[in-house]
């Protein structure tokens, strides 16, 4: 009987023990904000031409050098409209400016990719258009109507960003909402190398495959393609065909993603008390191969905006587009 007694109480503790360690672990998984910072921020690490400041650098991404870094902002202002500012800018590892270009042909600038020829391409989500670059600032292709603003298989409303595939496939994410411009698109459109219309697939809701301000794209090693469906506080995978792989909501709120490596960053540039809580705002850091979040580079003081725009270095530097701070940040790991 003295055996059984002390049996139960070991049975007893054990499972103490063990749902202890359960209900610590359920609430690290439902605590989102919890992964370590292993970040330090480097202030005015660019050095600006004299007299030219930030402007909102939504769109940011490295070049296929590994290191250097693209900006587009708005033309040191919250608008290119009527500015002679060259939007889009080239920097190097020491944060020197090694090319600009693109003055008068935008008005609101938004996404930006740096593809693997070299070339980059960037969105306009008031001028309707898509434009691809040369790397010394030549026009190579404009894909939309500049102006116009539709639904058709060569026309934009408010294209967020752009990525090239690999085999040199387009996608577009097109529609931001009502902002700037009203009843925009939610839809991803999908072109070939040369910009002929293949397909678009989504529509505005909550459902898979829908979308409601499809904010960031970015592609993983195995092709599939990452999309910040933002308001409805997801991230959506597709296969290059359209078809709905996965939804992850663990990376919050999110505005814009990069993946390099395989690893993926995530911006929440939106979240508070109000909108998508308990997520704060911040650059979730993890793996595209089972989404798990291990690092969490936070705001400084709550209530402080983080970044839309993000990409991260071959080195493992991380930058920040801030549209409400306007400026550019870089984190290194401690």
């Amino acid at each position: 009987m003295r055996d059984y007694a002390k049996a139960m109480l070991l049975f007893a503790v054990s499972s103490v023990v063990m749902l202890a360690g359960v209900c610590g672990g359920r609430a690290q998984t439902i605590d989102p904000n919890s992964a370590p910072n292993p970040y330090q921020v480097v202030e005015h690490w660019a050095n600006l031409p004299e007299g030219r400041v930030w402007g909102q650098a939504i769109g940011v991404d490295i070049d296929r050098d590994g290191t250097s870094l693209w900006v587009f902002d708005r033309c040191a202002a919250k608008t290119c409209a009527g500015s002679n500012v060259a939007p889009i800018q080239k920097f190097d590892a020491a944060g020197h400016l090694v090319a600009s270009f693109g003055s008068g042909m935008f008005e609101w600038p938004h996404g930006l990719f740096a593809a693997a020829d070299g070339t980059v391409w960037v969105t306009d989500g008031k001028k309707q258009i898509v434009v691809q670059f040369a790397p010394d600032g030549r026009v190579l292709r404009t894909l939309g109507k500049p102006g116009i603003a539709g639904a058709g298989p060569d026309e934009f409303n408010s294209p967020s960003d752009v990525v090239v595939a690999p085999n040199g496939d387009i996608f577009v994410a097109d529609g931001h909402g009502d902002f700037p411009v009203p009843k925009t698109n939610d839809r991803i459109v999908k072109y070939s190398s040369d910009g002929k219309f293949i397909k678009a697939w989504g529509h505005h809701g909550s459902g898979q495959g829908e979308f409601d301000v499809p904010h960031g794209l970015a592609m993983d090693s195995a092709g599939r393609l990452f999309v910040a469906d933002r308001a409805n506080n997801r991230i959506q995978i597709f296969d290059q065909d359209g078809k709905f792989l996965a939804e992850w909501k663990q990376f919050g709120r999110p505005s814009g993603v990069y993946i390099r490596d395989d690893i993926i960053y995530v911006t929440d540039s939106q979240s508070n008390e109000k909108v998508n809580p308990p997520f704060r705002q911040g650059i979730r850091i993890g793996s595209v191969k089972d989404g798990k979040v291990t690092a969490f580079i936070s705001a400084p003081d709550a209530g402080t905006e983080m970044p839309e725009g993000v990409a991260a270095d071959k080195d493992g530097n991380v930058f920040g587009g801030f549209t409400q701070q306007t400026d550019v940040k870089k984190y290194v790991r401690d």
